[in-house]
């Protein structure tokens, strides 16, 4: 790649003032268009479907040719037009940097993080040549000592240390964040992979040896489940980057990276050897980013191949590439031996609870969710629960009733590992590799290819659960694995049936963030937003709402004052039983038949 590089596009960031949280980048581009030169910013990423407007990060910008000012014309809320000019032309401009996520850049005095995204414009015409970007050590006294993480390729820098890396294209260039700070940096080999683990923010007694002996294990398992006889992974190296705050959670895929957001509290603490919800949910989010390696950044949908940048690329697949990834990201905690069957049932239970909780179920399918997830997914309100299905939940039990179902079916000969086998053979194995035609898979081909693989007649299956909106039957298709699926409802406890908003948001005000529809608060005319603020004649807070309930019957009849906006209101309610969804999974004793699907499709 360092001869293909002298011909070349050139990229400078530098930290220019991290008080006020400013990047500058010089954009150098050695043979401009001779009709003048085009450039725009990414209006979204991939891996986050809503169109975020990078563009608008930008402070200022100009631009030069041999040293001497060039025209730039803006065409669009993210496009750039230079005047021709003859000889080199430079851009120089800065980024505001101050989106605390996974998606876009931040910087301050701690740490810099960005996505190339949402910092580099993309030169039209030269996508295809080589990116250098010289990542400048920080002068500010604040900045001294920091270090590199990323997954590019080194060019004329250490590892680690500031200087240039390169790309072979636009493309893989925004396809690598880069984590600037004092971060802990530990690593493991997986099938002989180096795995990075850079972790950003203050935790006392981090336990990162557990950390990466879990995530071995867990990396290990998913390089077996898609290449079982050569345990080869699509890429050189791999690096986890961990930005740990507060409260906090997030992940986006990356095609040898992964950025994650994670609460404190939810990492391991040394000497501790107790698997924790919150340890788990954080396992589980890498486990799920790391399965996207290979499921959505080289196995993709056909409108993502190649990606429209500057505007949505509509697909009903999400369900596939989200919902079969949010299966397998537990499930492979499980078989890698990270957390036992119990812990592994309690999440299955979990996302069974959150999808019965939405009454959007019935209204949306889950491909009218993937195509939505632009204006829906991403843009939830107040009566998203009642409006929407969740395609990460839902295509997650999607997933894990096609697995069920193919299991029993063919007495365990045949499972969906064997689909994701063949979709990755077929669909994503030869990506990137030197003259390979990236095509991206179709609703159609996936259908016809779970059927194929599967050998099972599928189409009612589809129609039902994939184009329509009934309710998978899960407890059926549990039984012959020897697990009992009920749903333990608390029917005979009084409820409004409605969720509260968030205390730490709230203070102790009592404010409806969801009213379920069909709900007692929804019959009444109790609406979102609504701040509760007594239930006859009593005082209710965020906190004492459950006890002051548990004080009626199903069935008695309240007097509630709320405010709505700055209007007092008065409601007549008669009171529901518990509507929340209490989903339970029990092993029971297990015949042979039984014991032989449960340990194919669980085991460790």
């Amino acid at each position: 790649m360092k001869a293909a590089a002298r011909n070349r596009i050139e990229y400078a960031i530098a930290v220019k003032d991290a008080g006020a949280h400013l990047f500058s980048i010089t954009l150098t581009v050695e043979r401009p268009a001779a009709d003048g030169q085009l450039f725009s910013l990414p209006a979204w990423i991939p891996g986050s479907y809503m169109l975020r407007e990078f563009a608008r990060n930008i402070v200022q910008i100009r631009a030069e040719c041999s040293g001497l000012p060039v025209a730039l014309e803006k065409r669009s809320k993210d496009t750039w037009h230079a005047a021709p000019c003859s000889g080199q032309l430079v851009l120089s401009y800065d980024v505001y940097a101050w989106d605390l996520s996974v998606r876009a850049a931040h910087l301050d005095q701690t740490h810099g993080f960005f996505n190339g995204s949402s910092v580099f414009l993309r030169v039209h015409g030269q996508e295809h040549l080589p990116h250098v970007i010289d990542i400048r050590r920080p002068a500010e006294a604040a900045c001294r000592g920091w270090r590199i993480a990323t997954s590019l390729p080194e060019w004329r820098a250490t590892r680690h240390d500031f200087g240039s890396y390169i790309a072979a294209n636009y493309d893989e260039l925004i396809d690598h964040p880069v984590e600037m700070g004092h971060f802990t940096l530990a690593s493991f080999k997986a099938h002989g992979v180096l795995h990075e683990v850079a972790v950003t923010g203050q935790v006392p007694n981090l336990d990162l040896a557990r950390i990466t002996a879990d995530l071995k294990k867990v990396c290990e398992a998913q390089i077996a489940l898609f290449e079982p006889k050569s345990l080869s992974a699509p890429m050189e190296r791999y690096v986890f980057l961990v930005m740990v705050v507060g409260e906090g959670y997030g992940g986006l895929e990356h095609r040898a990276s992964t950025a994650l957001l994670c609460s404190r509290n939810d990492l391991p603490v040394a000497g501790k050897t107790e698997m924790s919800d919150g340890y788990r949910t954080f396992l589980g989010l890498c486990s799920h980013e790391y399965f996207h390696t290979w499921h959505v950044k080289r196995i993709k949908p056909a409108t993502f191949v190649p990606y429209d940048l500057q505007n949505e690329n509509y697909t009903p697949l999400l369900w596939l590439f989200e919902g079969f990834t949010s299966y397998y990201d537990d499930l492979m905690l499980v078989r890698s031996g990270v957390i036992d069957i119990a812990g592994y049932l309690k999440q299955v239970e979990r996302t069974i609870n959150n999808v019965l909780r939405s009454g959007g179920r019935f209204k949306q399918s889950v491909a009218d969710a993937s195509f939505d997830a632009w204006i829906k997914y991403y843009r939830q309100d107040e009566n998203s629960p009642n409006a929407l299905v969740n395609y990460y939940t839902k295509g997650a039990l999607v997933a894990l009733a096609l697995d069920l179902t193919i299991r029993a079916k063919t007495d365990g000969d045949k499972s969906l590992d064997d689909v994701m086998r063949a979709l990755w053979q077929r669909y994503g194995r030869d990506f990137y590799r030197e003259g390979a035609a990236q095509r991206g898979i179709t609703d159609d081909e996936i259908e016809a290819l779970i059927s194929e693989v599967s050998g099972l007649k599928l189409k009612r299956f589809f129609d039902q659960y994939l184009r329509g909106t009934d309710d998978l039957p899960l407890a059926r298709l549990l039984t012959p694995f020897g697990i009992a699926y009920s749903d333990n409802r608390k029917r005979h406890a009084a409820s409004l049936d409605v969720r509260i908003a968030s205390a730490a948001v709230r203070g102790n005000e009592c404010k409806l963030a969801h009213v379920y529809e069909g709900g007692a608060a929804h019959l009444a005319a109790l609406s979102a937003h609504d701040v509760l603020l007594a239930l006859d004649g009593l005082r209710v807070t965020a906190t004492n709402l459950d006890a002051l309930l548990a004080r009626y019957a199903v069935g008695d009849r309240i007097t509630a004052h709320a405010f709505r906006r700055d209007e007092l209101m008065t409601f007549d309610i008669t009171l529901q039983g518990d509507n929340t969804p209490q989903a339970k999974l029990q092993v029971k004793r297990k015949s042979a038949a039984a014991a032989k699907l449960f340990d194919g499709w669980l085991a460790q």
